[in-house]
């Protein structure tokens, strides 16, 4: 078969590789289409050593696969069934959570149990949109800790796919607004779509933007913002003010409020505790809850044709293509969600 393995920096190389057979207990996966990760993407420009990936490993961990083969051993799955390869359990190694093989043709499952090696996916889901199901997985980890429902308002900042997730997440539990921040004209127009509310903070003021949208409310802290949840899909960002996210949210964040975080700080962050003690503030993180237990919320709204999830794939490129597909998966003013199709 054909896979992508690491080299080196900026080194991404389509190569031969060995399939191995399929026992009596494995399965084996064509892979259809494979997502390409901010980790994928962190790993081309700035190598593979800090998320221990090494020269010549299988590159990709999010796609969606057609079963082609299984052991005798195995039940509950059939031939032609959609799956996900679940991170290091498909591999029966969790050190291959990041390097499933998704880059490549095919995936051997050895020792196979349906919901532990993959997950299935019902096959009247869309193969781009089924594509998507592991950063949903991200999106909604992140949201559920702040039980959202029917009556409760949030904002989300980032547009990336990770944020999309989590705003759609967000709508799909009910919560009665969402709003999207980012400086992405093609990502925000985009989320319209979907029934968002958005933001520009390079061209609105987000105090007044957020004010503006969930209400202001007085308090003992002077002026605060009705949201009831904040999602941090940003991290540490760009620009003069490295804790952005989380300064905006402790500057406005009400009584009672949730900050959800779910994008990566890789430097420690400052914050007031004594006003997240006294407004009674939660923070979450987004390593919680199994996918297989996500999966019973996020494949019934993949299912449900509520949303056109589809539109979130804005590029998809061959194998023999990678560079390219990296490249433009890093271009954050033009693309959204980034495949290779097989």
């Amino acid at each position: 078969m054909k896979g992508a393995i690491y080299e080196d920096v900026q080194n991404y190389k389509v190569v031969e590789l060995p399939l191995e057979e399929c026992g009596d207990d494995d399965v084996i996966v064509k892979n259809l289409y494979a997502g390409i990760c901010g980790s994928d993407i962190e790993t081309y420009w700035n190598g593979g050593a800090s998320r221990g990936i090494k020269k010549g490993d299988e590159l990709g961990h999010e796609v969606v696969s057609r079963v082609v083969q299984i052991g005798k051993n195995v039940k509950d799955i059939e031939i032609g069934d959609h799956v996900w390869p679940q991170y290091g359990n498909a591999k029966r190694d969790m050190s291959r959570s990041r390097t499933v093989g998704a880059f490549s043709e095919y995936i051997h499952m050895p020792q196979f149990q349906l919901g532990d090696s993959a997950i299935k996916i019902d096959s009247e889901i869309p193969l781009k949109t089924a594509a998507m199901f592991e950063p949903f997985t991200i999106g909604a980890k992140g949201v559920f800790s702040a039980a959202p429902g029917p009556g409760k308002t949030a904002v989300v900042f980032g547009a990336g796919i990770i944020g999309m997730s989590a705003a759609i997440m967000l709508k799909w539990y009910g919560c009665d607004e969402v709003m999207i921040i980012d400086v992405s004209a093609s990502r925000l127009e985009n989320a319209k779509g979907f029934g968002l509310t958005t933001c520009n903070f390079l061209e609105e003021n987000l105090t007044e933007s957020l004010m503006g949208t969930f209400g202001e409310m007085q308090t003992r802290f002077g002026v605060r913002c009705g949201c009831d949840i904040y999602v941090d899909c940003i991290g540490t960002a760009k620009g003069d003010d490295p804790f952005f996210t989380v300064n905006t949210y402790e500057k406005i964040g009400k009584r009672d409020s949730v900050f959800c975080v779910i994008g990566v700080h890789h430097k420690p962050v400052p914050f007031n505790m004594g006003t997240l003690c006294l407004n009674n503030q939660k923070i979450c993180g987004c390593g919680g809850t199994s996918p297989g237990v996500l999966a019973k919320d996020i494949l019934p709204m993949m299912k449900s044709g509520r949303f056109s999830l589809e539109s979130l794939v804005t590029h998809e490129f061959p194998l023999a293509q990678i560079d390219e597909a990296m490249r433009m998966a890093s271009n954050s003013h033009e693309a959204q969600k980034v495949v290779l199709r097989f």
